[in-house]
């Protein structure tokens, strides 16, 4: 649980460093903005694909929202 609420604070923290809402990295993403914060509030572990997604509209590698 504690890893997915890291992961959820690393998703946060880098999005807002890019002054982006949820509606909009998840759009960037193409995803829905409720999954967005469902990661964000570690409500659910995100499919590898959602990861990729992310890190890529964040233009950020995959590890760095897995290690902090």
């Amino acid at each position: 649980m504690q890893r997915r609420v890291d992961l959820g604070h690393r998703i946060a923290d880098l999005r807002r460093q890019q002054e982006l809402s949820q509606e909009q990295l998840a759009h960037l993403a193409g995803m829905e903005r409720r999954s967005i914060q469902r990661y964000e509030s570690a409500q659910r572990d995100p499919q590898f694909s959602d990861l990729l997604l992310i890190a890529h509209a964040l233009r950020v590698h995959v590890t760095d929202l897995l290690h902090g």
